[in-house]
C-alpha cells in the first residue's frame, strides 16, 4: 500500500515541473539540441518546446519538458548539468519517471486513496508555491518597514533578566526546613550538594555532578513573563528565586508548590539586555515575510471556499472512530471505523 502511495506521489513530482513546457530554460546551438541545453532566464520558442526528444512507448518527452526539469531545479542543482553526458543522466531518470508512473496507472495505482490524497497535496504545494512566487522575500522588504516593526514592538527586543535555579525536592515543609537547618550550619556548594544527592526526590537532580550544578534545573525569566518559563520552574518557585539579591543564597523558607515542597538556590543569572535594529533586522524581515505568505495564503482559501462552497455533514462526520487500542499498521486491527446505524 505505501509502496503504491509513494511510487504515484514520486511520478506526480518528477512530472509536476513539465507543466510549464512553453517555458524554461534558455536553448542555445545551431539546431536547438538537447545537447546545447544551458539554464537561462530566456524561454524556448514554441517550436523549440515543442521538440519530441524521445518518446516512451507513444507519449513523447519534448524539449520544452526538459528544459522545465532544469528550470524548476535550485541554481546549484543546475551547475550538475552542463556536461552533455549529465543532461543525459537527467533524461534517463526522466525515461525511468515515465516508465514506472505509466506502469503505476496500468495497474490501477492513481485510484488507491492514499495515492489520491497524496497526489492532492503535491498539486496543493504547485498551487500554494504560485503563492510564495509573488510575495517579497525577507531581503525585499523596505528598511523604514522592517524599522516601524521594530519601533512599535520595541518591548518584544527587551530581554529581562534571567535567573538559575537549583532546588531540593521535598515531599513536605518538614523535610524542606530540615534541609535548610542542615544547610545553615555549613553554607557551602558541598554542602548543598550532599543535600541534594542524599534527599531529594528528583532522580535527574541527584545526577553525579559536581557539587556546584547539584538540582539544577536551569534559568527562567522573572514571574509572570511567558517568554523564558521552564516547566521544571513552577510559578512559586520563580517568585522564591526573584526575591534572592545575590547569586549563591538560598531562600530562607520552605516553598510549596503542588504536591512537592522546594528549597531553592539562587545559582546564576544572564543580565537584562536590549537588542538593537540591527541585531533583530534579520528576525523581523523573516517574519515578516512569513506573515506575508500566510495572508496570501488565506486570502486564497478565503476566495476558493466562496468559488466551492464546503459542506461538511456533521453527523457522518460524528461517526468516525479512532481507535487507540492497538497499531493499525501493525495488526490491523485498530485504526478508524465509522459506526453503523448513523445518517
Amino acid at each position: 500500500m505505501p509502496v503504491r502511495a509513494n511510487l504515484l506521489l514520486f511520478a506526480a513530482l518528477a512530472w509536476a515541473p513539465l507543466a510549464g513546457c512553453g517555458r524554461g530554460p534558455k536553448v542555445t546551438g545551431a539546431d536547438a539540441g538537447l545537447g546545447a541545453t544551458t539554464p537561462s532566464s530566456a524561454g524556448l520558442s514554441p517550436e523549440q518546446a515543442k521538440r519530441v526528444i524521445v518518446k516512451v512507448g507513444e507519449r513523447p518527452i519534448t524539449l520544452g519538458d526538459f528544459a522545465a526539469s532544469l528550470e524548476h531545479m535550485d541554481q546549484f542543482d543546475r551547475l550538475r548539468y552542463q556536461s552533455p553526458e549529465r543532461r543525459m543522466e537527467l533524461l534517463e531518470e526522466m525515461i525511468r519517471v515515465r516508465l514506472l508512473a505509466d506502469e503505476a496507472l496500468a495497474k490501477g495505482y492513481d485510484k488507491d486513496p492514499i495515492a489520491v490524497q497524496e497526489l492532492r497535496a503535491v498539486l496543493r504545494d504547485a498551487v500554494l508555491d504560485e503563492a510564495k512566487k509573488s510575495s517579497r522575500a525577507p531581503a525585499e522588504l523596505p528598511v523604514a518597514e522592517v524599522r516601524a516593526y521594530f519601533d512599535a514592538h520595541r518591548a518584544e527586543y527587551k530581554d529581562p533578566q534571567r535567573r538559575r535555579a537549583q532546588l531540593v525536592s521535598l515531599r513536605d515543609d518538614a523535610a524542606a526546613q530540615a534541609v535548610l537547618d542542615a544547610y545553615k550550619k555549613a553554607p557551602t556548594v558541598e554542602t548543598w550538594g550532599e543535600l541534594v544527592r542524599s534527599r531529594s526526590l528528583d532522580a535527574q537532580a541527584r545526577a553525579d555532578v559536581p557539587a556546584d550544578l547539584a538540582g539544577d534545573v536551569g534559568f527562567s525569566s522573572p514571574p509572570g513573563d511567558p517568554r523564558g518559563s521552564n516547566p521544571r520552574v513552577p510559578e512559586e518557585v520563580r517568585v522564591a528565586l526573584f526575591s534572592l539579591a545575590a547569586v549563591g543564597d538560598v531562600f530562607p523558607q520552605p516553598v510549596r508548590s503542588g504536591t512537592k515542597t522546594f528549597v531553592v538556590r539562587f545559582s546564576g543569572k544572564v543580565d537584562a539586555s536590549e537588542r538593537s535594529f540591527e541585531e533583530a533586522e534579520r528576525t523581523i524581515r523573516v517574519k515578516l515575510a512569513q506573515d506575508e505568505l500566510r495572508k496570501k495564503e488565506g486570502e486564497l482559501l478565503e476566495s476558493l471556499r466562496k468559488q466551492y462552497p464546503v459542506q461538511i455533514d456533521e453527523a457522518a462526520f460524528a461517526a468516525v472512530k479512532i481507535d487507540m487500542t492497538s497499531d493499525a499498521g501493525t495488526s490491523g486491527a485498530g485504526g478508524a471505523s465509522v459506526e453503523a446505524g448513523r445518517n
